[in-house]
């Protein structure tokens, strides 16, 4: 797409609106004079479309079936589009296929999101048909749409063809036991993709049977490099089958756990994960139950034997103070650990002031962490921040790039 063509875009929208009897979407128009812009503007040839449904500053009307069909028949076969977010709207199957259709014939697309729309398992087999002869494509987020075990299905035998998809986010899809094992089953053989996400599967098993299965595809997959397995019922038990695979894992760098029934004695397994020095960088253990022997299980793991580890989150595990200042003290001795998360757990007096301390000496940054320090009649206190280890996972901040974000780049 040369810069004339880019300028056009908005102006070929409206006419075929007229065409097709349809209002042009005031959403659309505005972002594809701003997406114009940016690409003008830009040192790149990517032209990126935002069209978020929960952006209130930009749209109080969400995008429905029709706006979208003419909207990728503007768009479909561009050679400057590498990402499209439609994530928050009223899609359903109908954009599917308009989407279907968009992906086979847009050579440039890279990045699609669909979150939260209203897919079901018909939607998710024409996307799902699409990766099938989809040479581009390399980021697909379906989180939220209620796609079911079939629909998920339908991504397992994409996966089995497809070697160009480097992330995929099935999270709160409704997704069953067969999908679930059928996906780690086919991520025994795929050595693509890079990042998976199985978030809150509905599973009525008390054997755990899925997980066994991503262990064993743990132990064996040595591209993924981040997975996640929130709200999975998991246990004790689960997490020592996940750590078996996870032994022999040298690839891995992501593992949320987050929203599951993980005790002390999971606590004290994946510690010893931990003293294996593993590739692991990031460990999401937020909303379980490890209390303060847990925490002191991995406190002691990052303070002797782990130098990998960057961000750990502990948010409301039911940890007692001594246990907060365990993991503060490990931040002492360990130089690798950058982020960590406590919110939600009993911060008393010696917790607030190991915490305190590490944020004053500058050891612990602000943006690093979800709590700030502040003095009432000479003692410590903690006030909670937003700052979550996945911030923009729902939204993008309206007010322009965000600004810790910023300093890092």
């Amino acid at each position: 797409m040369t810069s004339t063509a880019a300028a056009e875009t908005k102006d070929r929208y409206v006419v075929l609106c007229q065409q097709k009897d349809v209002t042009p979407h005031d959403y659309i128009v505005n972002a594809l004079v701003k997406s114009a812009k940016d690409f003008l503007l830009s040192t790149t040839d990517e032209l990126k479309l935002d069209l978020a449904g929960n952006n209130k500053l930009m749209t109080d009307k969400r995008l429905g079936d029709k706006d979208v069909e003419v909207l990728c028949a503007i768009i479909s076969k561009s050679t400057a589009l590498t990402s499209l977010d439609l994530r928050y709207n009223n899609l359903t199957d109908d954009a599917a296929r308009s989407i279907s259709k968009l992906i086979k014939e847009t050579p440039s697309l890279k990045e699609l999101n669909v979150m939260c729309n209203d897919f079901t398992e018909k939607g998710a087999e024409h996307i799902a048909e699409a990766l099938l002869t989809s040479q581009t494509l390399r980021s697909l987020k379906v989180n939220g749409n209620k796609i079911g075990n079939r629909g998920g299905m339908y991504f397992a035998q994409a996966l089995q063809i497809n070697n160009k998809l480097r992330e995929l986010d099935l999270g709160d899809c409704d997704l069953g036991t067969e999908c679930v094992i059928g996906l780690a089953t086919v991520l025994n053989q795929n050595k693509h993709l890079r990042a998976l996400n199985l978030n809150r599967p509905l599973l009525f098993s008390l054997q755990e049977e899925c997980v066994v299965h991503v262990g064993r595809m743990l132990k064996v997959n040595h591209t993924l490099r981040e997975i996640h397995l929130a709200k999975f019922d998991m246990k004790d038990f689960g997490v020592e089958r996940l750590c078996d695979g996870l032994y022999d894992n040298f690839s891995l760098g992501y593992l949320n756990l987050s929203c599951n029934r993980i005790t002390r004695d999971g606590a004290a397994v994946l510690a010893k994960l931990l003293r294996r020095n593993t590739p692991l960088e990031i460990l999401d253990l937020g909303f379980n139950r490890i209390e303060e022997d847990g925490a002191k299980h991995i406190a002691s793991a990052l303070s002797t034997s782990n130098s990998n580890l960057k961000a750990l989150v502990v948010v409301s595990n039911c940890i007692q103070g001594n246990g907060i200042v365990a993991l503060a003290s490990s931040l002492n001795t360990n130089s690798s650990l950058s982020n960590l998360y406590i919110w939600g757990n009993d911060l008393d007096e010696d917790a607030c002031k190991a915490m305190g301390e590490l944020i004053r000496s500058r050891r612990l940054q602000p943006r690093n962490t979800d709590v700030q320090p502040y003095v009432v009649d000479d003692r410590v206190y903690l006030s909670e921040l937003s700052h979550g280890i996945r911030r923009f996972y729902y939204w993008t901040p309206s007010y322009g790039p965000d600004v810790y974000g910023h300093e890092d780049d």
